[in-house]
């Protein structure tokens, strides 16, 4: 009995420790944002410093090279507009797959994934030329299209489909209904779960891009908080209070976003059929 108390004991704390490493650089997220720049590089660390202050907050904001607010709504727009399109693109693309008889279904299967395997990175100057060829640079349509379809989501929509109830789809097909009629009016109203992981993820990176945006948004019009936050970061100087404070502010909507979604995380890969 004692040695299975014990047992307990141990894991809490192996868990508060864990929890404890896990939240130590949001608090020094925290920390550094409310204070001064002096504070910041005093060679006396305090927990909490005398002289938090809100003033970093409004400089941000007051801040016209850098434009917060603005940024902030550009990676609002970009990050919901991609969601959304990612996840009805996918969903589509992944019911054809696992529903529609095709002798090149598998093919067009193997050749989705194996784009997986294609860094990011190596088709940037392809789809910089294009979307410059069709004058798409600091444009909402730049930052947003080029990066729509996801075969990582298409995967896992086509594998959730494939152990979708066809019980379901033949009743609407007796009813009359084809394919898409059977995919919008009954398939889909059933995969909430999959669609807010998918959806989920797809916004955390959205929100979280650089280098595309970086490359696509030149005007500082255009620029999404990411960038908007690199900006405080230069050869001649960076801004420690700003840059912080900023984080802090960049960080929340992904953060409420999580919070409120994460089951869906765990319970969309568990429907997906992946061991």
């Amino acid at each position: 009995m004692k040695s299975s108390r014990g047992v307990v004991v141990t894991r809490y704390v192996v868990l508060i420790l864990l929890a404890a490493l896990f939240l130590l650089p949001f608090y020094v997220l925290l920390r550094n944002a409310f204070s001064t720049q002096q504070e910041m590089a005093s060679a006396q660390w305090q927990w909490i410093p005398d002289n938090l202050t809100w003033d970093n907050l409004r400089a941000l904001f007051a801040n016209d090279s850098v434009r917060m607010g603005r940024s902030l709504i550009n990676s609002a727009v970009v990050a919901v507009v991609q969601t959304v399109g990612t996840v009805a693109i996918s969903a589509m693309a992944g019911y054809g797959l696992a529903r529609i008889d095709n002798r090149l279904a598998k093919i067009i299967l193997g050749m989705t994934l194996l784009t997986l395997m294609v860094p990011a990175a190596v088709t940037f100057i392809p789809s910089f030329v294009m979307v410059s060829t069709l004058g798409w640079i600091s444009t909402l349509r730049g930052l947003i299209i080029p990066v729509l379809f996801s075969a990582f989501a298409t995967f896992l929509f086509r594998q959730y489909f494939m152990g979708f109830p066809k019980e379901l789809e033949e009743a609407a097909f007796i009813d009359g209904a084809g394919y898409w009629r059977t995919f919008w009016r009954v398939v889909m109203p059933n995969t909430y779960g999959i669609c807010a992981a998918i959806g989920t993820i797809t916004f955390i990176g959205s929100w979280n891009a650089f280098l595309w945006p970086l490359l696509i948004g030149q005007d500082r019009d255009f620029r999404t908080v990411q960038v908007a936050l690199s900006q405080f970061m230069t050869s001649q100087r960076i801004n420690l209070p700003q840059l912080f404070v900023g984080a802090a502010v960049a960080i929340f909507p992904v953060l409420m976003v999580f919070i409120f979604l994460q089951r869906y995380l765990v319970q969309g890969v568990e429907r997906s059929g992946i061991d």
